[in-house]
Formats: structure tokens, sequence, C-alpha cells
């Protein structure tokens, strides 16, 4: 059986060593794709929307990274101090991918900052900082003074979604590493979990072969089986393209 295809999402960085620009993605992502049978193949910033299409026609499926934070214009959302690392070439493509994506009913999977692409793409906005925007929020922002698989909170997952089947579990202990979230869910996503204190954890595009995206990062947990569970669905989902 010929092993899928799979994009993954890339960010700018640079080499102290080297003194030049990189493109690059923790080493994580690819690891757990492997895991679950796919091939990964990082996806660069830089390319032309036209290279884009090409590029996706040959792959069977994308995971979106986490990272930085997406520009508050693409949202309408409010400007705050702790915005960092935004990288409008970085919007641009992944908001791109993401529509195509819908439209081809091609499998795609978020983690993080892929989860709130997912909304941003949509016509969904976000909360530019979770802790000083959202009502009787708790903290979702454990790094840095935790290690990155640290388990800071419990989800509930939601009844009759395509998570919950995966996992099959209605409640999971999950990492947290990010300070920006949902604020208004787009009208074509559903809801696919929630943390305690009620910010959305997961989406799914309805009707869609595999449409799902997490606020938490799976990757660093590879031990657990339901984290690997969404790996391997969404590998499984990019096999039958």
């Amino acid at each position: 059986m010929v092993a899928p295809l799979i994009g993954v999402t890339t960010r700018a960085s640079f080499s102290q060593l080297y003194q030049i620009e990189m493109i690059s993605s923790p080493r994580t992502y690819c690891e757990a794709l492997i895991r679950a049978g796919g091939v990964p193949v990082l996806i660069p910033l830089n390319l032309p929307q036209e290279v884009a299409h090409e590029l996706l026609a040959r792959l069977d499926g994308v995971v979106f990274t986490g990272g930085g934070d997406i520009a508050r214009e693409r949202f309408g959302g409010d400007d705050h101090e702790a915005i960092y690392d935004v990288d409008p070439q970085r919007d641009a493509i992944e908001l791109g991918l993401v529509q195509e994506l819908a439209g081809r009913d091609q499998p795609f999977l978020g983690i993080c900052r892929g989860l709130q692409i997912m909304n941003v793409a949509f016509g969904g906005s976000l909360y530019t900082h979770i802790l000083e925007q959202m009502p009787n929020a708790q903290e979702h922002s454990f790094f840095p003074g935790h290690p990155w698989d640290y388990r800071a909170h419990a989800v509930q997952v939601a009844e009759g979604t395509r998570l919950a089947e995966i996992v099959g579990e209605p409640i999971l202990q999950v990492n947290s590493l990010h300070h920006q979230g949902v604020r208004e869910l787009a009208a074509g996503l559903k809801a696919a979990a929630h943390a305690p204190d009620g910010l959305v954890e997961a989406v799914e595009l309805p009707e869609h072969r595999f449409g799902l995206a997490v606020q938490w990062h799976p990757e660093w947990l590879p031990d657990d089986p339901q984290m690997q569970a969404i790996f391997s669905r969404f590998v499984e989902a990019c096999r039958k393209k």
C-alpha cells in the first residue's frame, strides 16, 4: 500500500550560525505522521499561489502546524502587546490552502495555530490574548515554565462529533501552549470540544472528508493512544483520497 504524501506547513526562522534565513518546522509533527503511516513533505512559505495549487494536486492531505500569531487585521482583532511572530506571508499561504482544501474535499488537520487559521479562513474571529479578553478565562499558555507535554487541563469532547468518534472518550487531558483562541466561531464550523472555561478547543468542517483542528498539541503526546489516533485517522483519510 502506497503511503500518503502529507504537506506540513512551515515557519520562517533564522540560523545564527550561518546568518541566513530558514524555513523550518518542529520535527514532532513529522514524527507523528510517520508513526501513523504518512510521508511528510514540508510546504515552503514563499510559494506563489499557482505553485501552491499545483502542490496540493500532488499531496493527499495537509497539516497546519502551530507557531506565531495571525495578523489581527485578518479578523478585526484587538491589538495587544502579547501578539508575537506575525508573518503575513505565512498567513496568506495558509488561509489560501485551507480554503482550497475545503473546496477540494481534501483532508486537513489543524494544530494550535492551525485551528485559529481554520476559524479565520471561514470568517471567524480570535481573542488576541485570552486571559484579558475572555470573561472568566483560565490560563491557556503554559510555556515557558512547563514542558510541552504538560497536561494543563481537561477538555470536554462534544457527542456526535468526528473527534468523539476518533478518541472514544468524553474527557481528554491535554497540553496547552496558546494565548489566543476562538472568539466567534465561523458559521461554517462546528465546535467539537471545549475547555472548562468554555473556550473552543476543537473544530470540525461538517460534511468534509476530514477537516478537523485541535487547539492543543497531540504531536507532543506520542504515548497517548487517543492523541496518536488523531494522526492515524487523518492519515487513513489521506490514504483514501
